[in-house]
């Protein structure tokens, strides 16, 4: 009791007279650590934690030796003069492998691994960094552990557990960027994030849909971008990054600075990029059913197949881009914390490569199609409040506005009409996050959601010989999509060896369309659409560690994907003669998933990670035949079409395994490794049972890593098997042109592997130089259900200037 009140008196006085703070960060990587704990040796002395810019006021300790640790981390001991003496700022070593770490994306609030049923991947800024990935598509396919499907060179579709597109969610600083048009097929919208300035990538792998609602089924992308920083003093803190990079094999030049100012309660982080790519090149070692041989050009009014003089050059997939971030930050005290952002990313133009190497009677069916520029900004206030009150120890308010802005542009080769299409979504959110620890062996998360989506969509033909512009049908009704939604996760530590994790999730979405404008174009029975319903989610999972060095996990959720905008509104070609029309009468799909996971760590120099898993989706929506007055084809663009809707029709299972394992040789060697198998089955529209089309073949990379006083090198295989004729998915062999043909003639997906070498040199404190070597065989592949064939050889330069 005495030690206790010495501690109170000491907390007083402390106060009283000035507080001294503290900074823990990463010795190796400079960024703040969040959570590490600060003991002294007395018995009874309460713990303190730094927050989340590694900052803690140490004043009630003066005078005592501190045991400094944190997650991940060796942990330090230092006297307090100790600690004066390096300006209050410590760093601590990272360890070479740690078995649990910090992770956000579970439950929207860091935690340690350690507490979560799930498996969580992680990507650092250091990794980023070294790894030079050109989009934030590239970042996710280079972790090996996302499989990344392209149909152009300005794209990138990620394919998690056997799931894509619209059942996968991407967030970004807590915000789903997925809305209301997300579709079915291949996306792109994770390019619009700057790889340079991320922060942080987490991929949750499974169902999330207690914490993130509609979609996240397969998984979750988390990315936290650059944030900015507080002043330990009342000197400035001042610095930033200049970065430049050139790749050979699509003759890149990327240029990138970021920048922080920040004074103690006020500061402000912005960054901007700009990208310019051009046509990428192929590998020379392969099947010669990959190349491109022609192009179209329009010649004396007429479009003209041209021979490609080089074959290896993939024309007409060079784009360009440019991105901005923006934050300011305001603390006025310890317990609350605003937050403003912008963000802002445009690509140009960028031509759909897989559409234009398509044929038709020994023709190219397209002449043009490409997509207009692809715009996303994202403006958000966040609110922390870090106090313990009755409803909460923490909340967090996020209200964001965000702008999509998309287009399509195709004309049929030897026809004048060009056809544009353009998209405008704009999307409000509201989220309130809470936590409150209610004893010491009982957590509770638990918050509300509203979101609002506004779809604008119009259509126009111009005649490319007059001028002549005239309406046409646009690809979306004119409507709006809404979520409203509660959660609570509630986590149970048993005992020091168990936990539970328990979930529940109440979601209500309203979607209201007006086909009014199309009506002149296709004949629907109907002019409006509403859906009004709800649903129920929840999750069960549990913890083992039966001893430091073990943890078992099992997890069993559910989760679900409400119809969206794209699911009962869209109006497009999904291929030869074939039109997909609107279904007004959608409801959600439902997954139920079961996952069992175990983690060791040996001779602390070897951790393996292993998941097994299986996930069956019920009342899935797929495209199946449709009437519509009777009628079973209607003319599209001037084609008679067989009519397909979307329909809740079918059912569908994924199961597969995941291996991770690294050794740590010694402190400058290490071995990394990343396996993922999987298989999916779904109902074609006869009904009939075959290979699920976002299943991608195994995939994994191999790491040999060395790091020592400023170098680090690594070399790589890539590989990915293939997909034969048998287990090719029924949709994809009918996309003849994206893949190869076998000895019986058939279309399939042969597996591939690229070797690859990377390096970075730290010259002095201010300059880093990065090179590498990417497919040094220059093989020729393309991965499973990609349009695009991936770079052949490829010499990469960076440098990297800190300020």
């Amino acid at each position: 009791m005495k030690k206790i009140w010495s501690l109170v008196v000491a907390i007083i006085a402390g106060n009283a007279l000035y507080a001294q703070n503290l900074k823990v960060v990463d010795a190796v990587e400079g960024e703040a650590i969040e959570h590490a704990i600060l003991r002294i040796r007395a018995e009874h002395l309460i713990p303190l934690y730094t927050d989340d810019q590694g900052m803690v006021d140490i004043t009630v300790f003066k005078g005592r030796e501190i045991t400094i640790s944190a997650l991940g981390y060796h942990q330090k001991t230092l006297t307090y003069q100790e600690i004066q003496d390096l300006g209050f700022l410590v760093k601590l070593n990272p360890k070479p492998m740690a078995l649990d770490q910090v992770v956000i994306s579970a439950s929207r609030w860091s935690q340690s691994s350690r507490e979560l049923p799930y498996h969580i991947s992680s990507i650092k800024s250091r990794d980023i960094h070294f790894q030079s990935p050109q989009t934030a598509a590239d970042l996710l396919g280079q972790s090996g552990e996302v499989f990344i499907q392209k149909s152009q060179q300005g794209g990138g579709s990620p394919m998690i557990r056997g799931f894509a597109t619209n059942r996968l969610l991407i967030a970004v600083d807590g915000i789903r960027m997925n809305n209301a048009i997300f579709r079915s097929g291949n996306l792109q919208q994770v390019i619009s994030l700057d790889p340079l300035a991320i922060e942080r990538s987490e991929v949750f792998f499974g169902p999330a849909s207690v914490i993130y609602g509609s979609d996240a089924i397969g998984g979750v992308m988390s990315f936290n971008t650059l944030r900015p920083e507080f002043s330990t003093d009342t000197a400035l803190l001042v610095y930033g990054s200049a970065y430049s990079r050139y790749s050979s094999a699509n003759q890149e030049l990327s240029q990138h600075v970021d920048y922080n100012v920040g004074s103690e309660k006020l500061a402000w982080r912005g960054s901007f990029s700009y990208n310019r790519y051009g046509d990428l090149r192929m590998g020379s070692q392969g099947s010669d059913e990959l190349l491109r041989p022609f192009s179209v050009q329009r010649i004396d009014s007429q479009d003209v197949v041209i021979r490609n003089t080089d074959p290896t050059l993939q024309l007409n997939t060079g784009f360009e881009q440019f991105h901005t971030l923006q934050k300011l930050r305001y603390r006025p005290n310890s317990h609350l914390d605003f937050e403003y952002s912008f963000m802002y990313s445009r690509t140009g133009d960028y031509d759909r490569y897989d559409r234009l190497i398509r044929t038709k009677n020994g023709l190219p069916r397209s002449a043009e199609w490409y997509y207009g520029p692809q715009v996303w900004a994202m403006n958000k206030f966040e609110v922390n409040y870090r106090k313990s009150s009755l409803l909460s120890d923490g909340a967090t308010l996020r209200i964001a506005s965000q702008v999509f802005e998309e287009s399509r542009h195709d004309r049929d080769f030897g026809s004048t009409e060009l056809n544009h299409r353009i998209e405008d979504v704009q999307a409000l959110s509201l989220n309130l996050d809470l936590q409150k620890r209610i004893s010491e062996s009982h957590k509770l998360f638990y918050g509300l959601e509203a979101i609002r989506n506004d779809v604008r969509s119009t259509g126009t033909v111009e005649d490319i010989m007059s001028g002549d512009i005239s309406n046409a049908a646009s690809r979306y009704p004119q409507s709006d999509w809404s979520s409203y939604a509660a959660y609570l996760n509630h986590e149970w530590e048993m005992s020091q060896k168990f936990t539970t994790q328990l979930g529940l999730r109440y979601n209500h979405f309203i979607i209201n369309s007006d086909f009014s404008d199309n009506l002149p174009y296709y004949p629907l029975p109907f002019s409006r659409a509403e859906i009004n319903t709800g649903n129920v989610t929840g999750s069960l999972g549990f913890v083992f560690r039966p001893t430091e060095n073990w943890k078992w996990r099992l997890n069993l959720g559910t989760a679900f994907r409400a119809p969206n905008v794209d699911d009962i509104g869209k109006i497009f070609d999904s291929g030869d003669a074939i039109v997909v029309v609107p279904n007004p009468d959608l409801k959600a799909e439902y997954a139920n998933n079961a996952e069992f996971g175990a983690a060791t760590q040996l001779w602390e120099s070897i951790k393996l990670d292993a998941s097994a898993y299986y996930t069956y989706l019920d009342q899935a929506m797929v495209r199946r035949p449709y009437t519509l007055n009777g009628q079973s084809s209607l003319f599209y663009d001037g084609e008679l079409s067989e009519i397909q809707a979307v329909q809740n029709a079918a059912r569908a299972q994924v199961y597969g395994v995941q291996i991770g394992l690294d050794w740590n040789y010694n402190q400058t060697w290490f071995w990394r490794n990343q396996f993922n198998w999987q298989k999916g089955e779904e109902e074609d529209q006869d009904g009939v049972v075959g290979p699920s089309r976002h299943a991608a073949p195994w995939f994994g990379v191999s790491r040999i890593q060395f790091e020592n006083k400023g170098l680090r090198l690594e070399a790589n295989i890539q590989v990915s098997g293939e997909v034969s004729a048998e287990n090719l998915n029924f949709e994809e062999a009918g996309k003849s042109y994206l893949y190869q043909t076998d000895a019986d003639g058939y279309a399939y997906s042969p597996g591939w592997y690229t070797l690859n070498f990377k390096s970075s040199y730290q010259l002095n404190e201010a300059w880093t130089i990065s090179a590498g070597i990417e497919n040094i065989t220059d093989q020729r592949y393309r991965p499973y259900s990609s349009g695009l064939v991936a770079a052949g050889r490829n010499f990469i330069l960076a440098a990297r200037f800190k300020f």
